[in-house]
């Protein structure tokens, strides 16, 4: 099935969304000429993502690849048969580590015989994380946690979860070629320039083509939603909300007014310039609400309050402690809040 764009299908909060269908499983939707719009299934929360096919000279170039499971892989059958005439891959775009991102890049890889494109960074720690498959929860882990406030039962938890990233990755191929900042990828006859953004991942690609005034975003630009950007124990001084702030800012200045945003969430959508100031108006507020929180000194557990609407469970409490020990840790950085550890060596956060 191919279904182009027709105008405007809805609008909602200022943006702008020209597509009335989503592809179903198995179908894509033409964007335009040379780009279409696949859509696959994910069993978490967040239930589908987005994937592109760019046109490339003799066959087509994929951009993100879904989760490792067979159903995945069942699908993309089914779009190689119907939606390629014919023809093969070329190569393996993949914006950054997650599993939902790059978990089928090796399977593709392997089946087209085709190159792997990711940034240097992300690739090889997608290789590191990979290999705690099967291992024990590490000590380091384990104190970050209970520092942030975790009881027992959530120690456990993250105990029993360790390792789990590996499951949703088929094993990446040992080689790949780089991408970087600025560089430019000739894809089908048309220029895509590399653009980096931080926070969420350590060095996530987009595609912008200036020619179609199209941007393939990833996690970077999402119209609905806000991307987790936490810490985690194998970096528990890091401030990556500061660099998902500048990347957002830098975005937001470099983006035309009315580029078309290819997310891999939600739909394709116009607005970006405001949907990224609205993300960094999000986090400055959560951020304010936090420094509140925090004239008493509280844990990291004790602020989700000041920064999440949703109810935190089970499921995502070691998500939702990362992001917030980003935001402390930011403040932490500006000078407004300090960190105090307790005879147990758990943190407690108090605003100056």
């Amino acid at each position: 099935m191919t279904l182009a764009a027709d105008g405007v299908a809805f609008e909602k909060a200022g943006l702008t969304y020209p597509f009335a269908a989503r592809p179903e499983l198995g179908q894509v939707i033409d964007v335009l000429p040379g780009l279409r719009w696949v859509r696959m299934k994910l069993p978490f929360q967040l239930a589908h993502i987005n994937l592109w096919l760019l046109e490339d000279g003799e066959g087509w170039a994929i951009v993100d690849t879904g989760i490792n499971n067979e159903e995945t892989q069942q699908a993309w059958e089914q779009v190689f048969a119907s939606a390629l005439g014919g023809r093969p891959v070329t190569r393996v775009i993949v914006t950054h580590l997650h599993p939902d991102h790059v978990g089928l890049a090796g399977w593709l890889v392997e089946r087209w015989d085709a190159p792997l494109y990711m940034s240097r960074t992300d690739y090889l720690l997608c290789r590191t994380l990979v290999m705690d498959t099967g291992r024990e929860a590490p000590h380091e882990g384990v104190a970050f946690y209970r520092a942030a406030g975790f009881p027992d039962e959530a120690l456990a938890k993250y105990k029993e979860r360790f390792g789990g990233f590996g499951m949703g990755v088929f094993r990446l191929p040992q080689s790949f070629r780089s991408m970087q900042d600025g560089e430019t990828l000739m894809i089908g006859g048309r220029e895509w320039r590399l653009l980096v953004g931080r926070g969420h991942a350590p060095e996530h690609i987009c595609l912008f083509c200036p020619a179609l005034n199209v941007i393939i975003s990833g996690d970077q630009i999402l119209p609905r939603i806000s991307s987790n950007v936490s810490v985690f124990p194998t970096e528990p001084e890091a401030n990556p909300l500061q660099d998902w702030l500048d990347s957002c800012e830098h975005f937001r200045d470099l983006l035309p007014e009315d580029v078309l945003v290819l997310p891999a969430h939600n739909e394709p959508f116009r607005g970006a310039k405001k949907r990224l100031q609205d993300l960094i108006d999000g986090h400055e507020e959560g951020m304010a609400r936090l420094r509140d929180l925090c004239m008493e000194p509280r844990r990291a557990v004790d602020v989700f309050p000041a920064l999440f609407r949703a109810r935190i469970t089970a499921s995502n409490y070691i998500m939702a402690t990362g992001e917030s020990i980003a935001h402390l840790n930011c403040l932490i950085a500006r000078g407004a809040v300090r960190r105090e550890r307790d005879e147990g060596g758990v943190a407690h956060y108090r605003s100056i």
